[in-house]
């Protein structure tokens, strides 16, 4: 058996782990799911708290950069970007 990583990435409303999920990538280095990012309907996790819960490692959240004076309410980039990872056996 080796062990193989699988990689989600959650987008949150705010910098707090307790805030809600807006956006989400799975990734799955076992190659037993093909995922794209936003193929799935269903949000995996209500907030990143709930991935911490269910075994997923935090191994990565965005820096926090304050908002260019005139631009708080602009739309850009999912800023609170977090990534985690959950080692799985694989029997391949």
């Amino acid at each position: 058996m080796s062990i193989r990583q699988q990689v989600m990435v959650l987008y949150l409303k705010s910098s707090a782990l307790d805030t809600g999920v807006v956006a989400w990538a799975f990734y799955d280095g076992t190659g037993k799911t093909s995922h794209m990012s936003g193929d799935q309907a269903e949000v995996p996790y209500k907030t990143g708290l709930h991935a911490l819960r269910d075994g997923w490692r935090l191994i990565q959240a965005s820096p926090l950069v304050t908002h260019a004076q005139g631009s708080e309410f602009q739309t850009d980039y999912l800023k609170y970007e977090f990534f985690f990872e959950k080692l799985v056996e694989d029997d391949s």
